[in-house]
């Protein structure tokens, strides 16, 4: 699937948590599903779900 493709039902379903996750690296890497918000850095308006659910899919995807 494309990139836009998945990205556009997790953000409609909630993007407060969702996790890019990339497959085929030798490596784990998540990612948080939004983009960077420029706009609202350094004004505590952030929420950091996405990124603290990309940290625990790190975390369960590095057990195994």
């Amino acid at each position: 699937m494309y990139h836009d493709q998945g990205h556009g039902p997790v953000k409609a379903m909630g993007l407060e948590h969702g996790v890019n996750v990339t497959a085929g690296l030798p490596i784990v890497r998540t990612s948080v599903d939004h983009g960077t918000a420029f706009d609202i850095a350094g004004t505590g308006k952030a929420d950091e779900r996405s990124m603290l659910e990309a940290l625990r899919q790190a975390a369960t995807l590095a057990r195994r």
